[in-house]
């Protein structure tokens, strides 16, 4: 018998045919229970075919596709890997200028008993919860306030975790005008010279200065299904093609999933997902993404704060270089 998985509310275009299945599975176990019809046979048949459809629809999800994942409002968020990973959890907030940005969470915890800085974009489930996270998309303060912690990490010695899940920085008039590119700028200097171990997780999308902004780490991870670039989709063809509507056309020439990633040496592991996405077991999502984490932290504590700083020099120096045949 399959592990219980978490049913989904909300199905994406290519899940909805497994959905259905699932469905009638559903049903069957159901009436099965009324114990006057034994339907254990025909179960066990639709389980195996949901089974092969479901390796069939996640083995080769398309560019866009994996955007759409991405996305999946039942997605693992990072208060989700919040609960399922820390414990003590002490948050920090406001940028000691301007305001709180809840659109980033941050903070203190412990991570297998060892006190870490952890912070991460945070999304909403529901309109008013998006208000109040400004939809995951994070303003100076914010950016700020992030610094803040870099700082204290740095002080103490403590390793930092970040989660990443961004559609951008927030574009807005007012977070110009308070110098939006500068808070950027900043934290991408301080975390190249913190010299504690930095690791970031990519959970869900990483677009733009909105992700890089506190994604300068020692270790870039990705889960399975997310993506990582430079603009999103959409942005890239409203540029290019006039019409935010050739997003499709612009993911696959973008580069942006996890594998084409580990292809170009950016990423340095892709942590598998369950099986139909993280939102159908976030419990296993999370054991997967801490025991990726608890990996790669165990090599950056064996470094020494020098260390630290020269290897993550080199790898983002190495970014983006490329070789050509005569």
């Amino acid at each position: 018998m399959s592990p219980p998985v978490q049913k989904p509310t909300f199905a994406l275009d290519f899940e909805r045919p497994l959905l259905a299945l699932e469905s009638k599975i559903a049903e069957l176990k159901e009436l099965s229970g009324g114990a006057q019809v034994d339907f254990s046979d025909e179960i066990l048949k639709l389980e195996r075919k949901a089974k092969k459809l479901q390796a069939e629809i996640f083995s080769d999800l398309t560019p866009w596709q994996t955007v759409q994942m991405a996305r999946h409002p039942q997605r693992p968020y990072t208060l989700d890997y919040l609960r399922a990973l820390f414990t003590d959890f002490f948050e920090i907030e406001g940028d000691r200028r301007f305001a709180a940005d809840r659109a980033i969470v941050a903070g203190f915890a412990r991570f297998d008993g060892q006190p870490v800085v952890v912070m991460g974009h945070q999304k909403g489930r529901t309109t008013k919860e998006n208000m109040l996270r400004n939809f995951g998309m994070p303003r100076p303060e914010g950016y700020r306030k992030a610094r803040r912690l870099f700082d204290l990490a740095d002080r103490f010695r403590m390793p930092v975790l970040v989660f990443i899940d961004t559609p951008g920085a927030y574009p807005g008039i007012g977070a110009e005008e308070r110098g939006q590119a500068e808070a950027i700028a900043v934290n991408l200097e301080v975390m190249s010279s913190l010299g504690v171990p930095t690791i970031s997780v990519v959970i869900g999308e990483g677009a733009s200065g909105g992700a890089l902004g506190v994604g300068v780490t020692s270790r870039i991870l990705m889960l399975e299904y997310s993506w990582y670039n430079v603009i999103s989709p959409e942005s890239c063809s409203a540029i290019l093609y006039r019409d935010p509507g050739q997003a499709k056309k612009s993911a696959d020439a973008l580069k942006l999933t996890a594998r084409d990633l580990a292809g170009f040496g950016i990423t340095d592991e892709i942590v598998q997902e369950p099986a139909g996405g993280a939102h159908r077991d976030p419990a296993l999502a999370a054991k997967n993404v801490g025991d990726a984490i608890r990996r790669h932290l165990a090599q950056l504590k064996a470094m020494s704060p020098e260390q630290l700083v020269a290897d993550r020099y080199r790898k983002f120096r190495a970014i983006g270089v490329y070789t050509q045949d005569e």
